[in-house]
């Protein structure tokens, strides 16, 4: 409908905070500690809860290429409630800084997400990745097995997490070549420089990058969002910086292997895993899935079209976050004993 909610729109109903990837800390004002300038990221607050007020928060980590901006339809039909709910833009993508000669990983990405949930207090929360925060999502899983293993107490507790398009295991990647591989070579970035400067070529390098389904009647004005949501602030760049997250889920194979993270976490946490039925990038994945988690018993389900879910198909994906939200008590007062597993 023509409800859709623009990368403008989305840009201005949220913040640019101080961070400090040093300090791994973010800061409440723009003055670093010593002398490191902090850089700025985009974070959006739904219905945050009152003042010293211990809630299951809802956590949404952003895909690659799109960021923050993907989940946009998203949160328009999920609306005020579940929340309260934080949406991360980490540094590269969308609104936040894109530093040029910073390492960027998911280890890194795991630490704004914990400064994050410092800042605004997050005890504990459910946590929803889109595509590639998957591999922040196990980095994060395993800080906190690690912990509950040396018998610390966690600053904070992912509940429950709900796996979308993601990357699961490191021997079951399988990107066309023309995709994300060649982002990272010496093409892509000369193919990035040129799409950062015209618009209209990106816009249809990105129609014809299989980010949808064949079936899917991308618009011109959803492509040009895109487009301003990915290249805001010189962010086509990031698109080349940070192609190599499968060879860096590959080199982390054994310390985010999913299977072992479920085994030693499902007691205490909830895993939901979905696939798109029409996703070119990680068919195996779900495959995989299906053979080594299914008897674990985490649910797995599939949502229809490509791989962007969260433009073809908002509303499933809004509904399903919805219920698990519901299941595992988002915007309940976390003093009481969380709630049993399903």
């Amino acid at each position: 409908g023509d409800q859709r909610v623009t990368a403008r729109e989305w840009f201005a109903s949220g913040a640019r905070r101080p961070y400090d990837p040093i300090a791994r800390t973010m800061l409440e004002t723009a003055r670093g500690e010593g002398s490191s300038k902090p850089l700025h990221v985009f974070e959006k607050v739904v219905a945050p809860p009152p003042a010293g007020v211990d809630v299951r928060w809802l956590t949404m980590l952003p895909g690659y290429p799109d960021g923050s901006y993907g989940y946009a339809q998203v949160d328009r039909y999920l609306g005020a409630a579940p929340g309260p709910r934080l949406y991360v833009e980490y540094l590269g993508q969308g609104d936040s800084d894109k530093p040029k000669r910073y390492r960027y990983s998911s280890i890194e990405r795991a630490d704004l997400i914990q400064a994050q949930w410092r800042a605004h207090g997050i005890r504990r929360t459910m946590v929803v990745s889109f595509d590639y925060s998957s591999l922040a999502l196990l980095e994060l899983l395993r800080r906190q097995q690690e912990r509950n293993a040396a018998g610390e107490h966690p600053d904070v507790t992912i509940d429950a997490v709900f796996i979308v398009n993601g990357g699961l295991f490191a021997d079951s990647h399988s990107h066309p070549w023309d995709t994300t591989p060649m982002l990272g070579t010496p093409v892509g970035r000369v193919a990035m420089w040129i799409g950062q400067h015209m618009p209209r070529v990106f816009e249809w390098t990105l129609r014809n990058a299989k980010l949808f389904s064949p079936s899917y009647q991308v618009t011109a004005p959803e492509l040009a969002d895109l487009s301003e949501a990915i290249r805001r602030r010189g962010g086509a760049a990031f698109m080349h910086r940070a192609a190599g997250f499968v060879d860096e889920h590959r080199r982390n194979a054994e310390r985010w292997d999913l299977a072992a993270i479920v085994r030693e976490l499902q007691d205490t946490v909830a895993f939901h895993i979905a696939g798109s039925k029409e996703d070119p990038f990680e068919p195996g994945q779900i495959i995989a899935a299906r053979k080594r988690l299914a008897p674990l018993g985490v649910d797995i389900e599939c949502f229809p079209g490509g791989h962007l879910t969260t433009s073809e198909h908002p509303e499933l994906l809004a509904d399903a976050i919805r219920g698990l939200a519901r299941v595992h008590g988002v915007g309940h007062t976390t003093r009481a004993a969380s709630p049993a597993r399903k």
